[in-house]
């Protein structure tokens, strides 16, 4: 058996911290107000209510809208959240999904509660100790699977993990299914086929990382295997899914499907059981779990003991049905999972499907580079071999908690991988951008190594960036004295749309800084997509507009100082991308001075003078 390693120990100290930091962080106290709760970004106060349901296993669920600007990025699907009104007692729940102002969530109650269409209804990030349980859970079990321990061992040592098979000894797929796939995304899915233990596709912006696994799980089905599929964000996994389903495949979705569309729907659990008898059998459930519930309403505003005793056995019944919905689920699901191929889902939909009592040849965790270390544990014992994707220079896990990431916990599982296996494969050509776009970041970040097709060579003006040095444009806190904004730089980027004509439905104005998002959505055009850097990433659009923000005499630019983000930032155009920022401040660090050499050097440099 191997020796536990004591970097597991380090990892759930770090989990401990960022439970603490986020305890701290999202109370809702004399010391943190409501008002600075909505300036952190952690609370969307008020909402309004639209529609009232109960869903998934006969949990409430709401509709709602936000009837004011909001900086929601904070609010990413699946997060713990708690629905609160003044002096009453919160309600935990969870988020399904927010999208511009309309978003759903899920409350874990057996009902609403009765102020829950009141005008102080609000909802608020509260710590995830589920996911953190879960995760502790999965570090302090991992001697119970030798390899894994094994596996964890060899990444924390050392020594750099050898690949045992030579790649020659093995032969290559003689048939692709895409016929499209370039040199190095072949090569990829060739090793797929016949590595050990584990191996990573090095996945840069618009390389086709989602095409090259497709093909991928595509050949390991076609040798027999049964694949895991997971990634980080609902987003990830439906990328995955929709690709999948012209292909013939059968997979399972399981997880959060409240946002999931109607082509992908068929493809969850609740959408293979529609029409079913067992669907029928719920439907039955549910009338009489509302039955009970009318009835519990009864006593709401009676307080006297016998009333509260009635009340309460109504709940226990309905919190009885509800018990015997999910076990009809699980049944259901466990059928499902023994017959599919492929299983798809975030690692807590998968561990909440209770898809470890089947043996997985293969899990893929896309996105690696957004997956905490604990969470992948999670999931990497539940199959042989472990493929990691993404790209380790974009933008890491969020980590609020400042002493657990310099403990490490802001390494994600590719990160740390990385550095320690030789099995690693580039896809090498990008897809998504002109070459003058890419060309920087291609340079700074992946050694010059990402080629550019010719149908995405220059034939014009495709990058620029604006000088406000000497503008007056300093940055100012906003209202609430917390996040940064720059008016002056809103002011230019509605110049460059009417100078450049660029269509609004198709122009992105992304920032790093989340009060320069909010007002920017109190002052731009409704129709543009308007998001933090964070938020945007795995996204792209025609038009990107960037407002960096940072103005001041003492250089200082704050978390511009991660590199990543300006990675992140630098390659969601396709065609035109426009960068706001002040000479002066910026180019006091190397990077930023790197960045205004290239633009000099391809004459896209612009004073922002040229057009005030």
């Amino acid at each position: 058996m191997e020796i536990k390693h004591p970097y597991i120990d380090t990892l759930l100290a770090c989990l401990d911290l960022e439970e603490l930091e986020q305890t701290k962080r999202f109370q809702l106290d004399e010391q943190h107000n409501l008002k600075s709760l909505k300036a952190e970004g952690l609370a969307i106060h008020p909402i309004r209510i639209n529609r009232k349901t109960f869903g998934y296993a006969d949990y409430p669920e709401l509709n709602f809208r936000i009837p004011f600007p909001a900086d929601t990025g904070n609010f990413r699907d699946g997060m713990a959240i708690e629905c609160f009104c003044q002096g009453e007692e919160p309600v935990k729940g969870m988020l399904l999904n927010l999208e511009g102002k309309q978003g759903e969530i899920r409350l874990f109650a057996p009902d609403f509660p009765d102020w829950i269409e009141e005008d102080g209804v609000g909802i608020k990030l509260t710590p995830d100790t589920r996911t953190t349980t879960l995760m502790k859970k999965a570090l302090n079990e991992l001697y119970l699977h030798s390899n894994q321990q094994s596996l964890f061992n060899k990444i924390h040592s050392d020594k750099t993990i050898k690949n045992q098979i030579q790649e020659t000894e093995k032969g290559s797929i003689e048939h692709f299914f895409n016929k499209k796939l370039n040199e190095s995304q072949q090569n990829a899915v060739n090793r797929i086929q016949h590595f050990e233990e584990l191996l990573i596709i090095h996945g840069p912006p618009g390389t086709g990382k989602t095409t090259t696994l497709i093909e991928a799980i595509l050949q390991l089905v076609k040798k027999g295997e049964k694949i895991l599929v997971s990634a980080p964000s609902n987003t990830a996994v439906d990328n995955i899914a929709s690709g999948l389903i012209d292909k013939n495949i059968n997979f399972i979705r399981v997880g959060n499907n409240t946002k999931v569309n109607a082509q992908i729907f068929p493809f969850t659990p609740e959408g293979k059981l529609k029409d079913s008898k067992q669907e029928k059998e719920i439907k039955k459930l549910k009338i009489r779990a509302v039955e009970f519930r009318k009835m519990a309403n009864q006593y709401k505003r009676r307080f006297g003991k016998e009333e509260r005793d009635q009340r309460n056995l109504l709940i226990k019944e309905v919190k009885s049905i509800r018990k015997e919905i999910k076990d009809i689920q699980n049944y259901n699901e466990e059928q499902l999972f023994e017959n599919a191929r492929v299983i798809i889902g975030t690692p807590i939909g998968l561990m909440d499907g209770q898809v470890q009592k089947l043996d997985y040849q293969t899990l893929i965790i896309d996105e690696a580079g957004q997956c905490l270390e604990p969470l992948a544990w999670c999931i990497i014992p539940l199959a042989d071999k472990v493929i990691l994707a993404g790209d380790h220079l974009q933008l890491p896990p969020t980590i609020l908690s400042d002493k657990a990431a310099q403990l490490g916990l802001r390494h994600s599982i590719l990160e740390v991988c990385f550095s320690k296996i030789d099995q690693i494969y580039l896809l090498d050509t990008q897809y998504r951008m002109r070459e003058s776009i890419a060309q920087f970041s291609n340079e700074y970040f992946y050694d010059g190594k990402l080629k550019t097709p010719i149908h995405l060579l220059n034939t014009g003006e495709h990058i620029t960036f604006y000088d406000t040095a000497g503008a007056g444009f300093d940055e100012e806190r906003g209202p609430d004295g917390t996040s940064l904004m720059n008016k002056g730089e809103i002011d230019i980027v509605l110049k460059i749309i009417e100078k450049d004509n660029l269509q609004l439905n198709n122009t992105a104005v992304i920032s790093p800084y989340s009060g320069q998002v909010t007002l920017a959505k109190d002052l731009l055009k409704s129709t543009l997509r308007i998001s933090t850097i964070d938020s945007f990433q795995g996204q792209e659009e025609e038009n990107v507009i960037i407002s960096l923000v940072r103005s001041n005499n003492e250089g200082q630019i704050g978390f511009l100082k991660d590199y990543r983000r300006m990675n992140v930032a630098m390659t969601r155009a396709k065609e035109k991308l426009i960068i706001i920022g002040d000479s002066s401040t910026l180019a006091k660090d190397p990077y930023y001075a790197a960045f205004i050499d290239y633009i000099e050097k391809i004459n896209a440099y612009k004073s922002v003078w040229e057009i005030i």
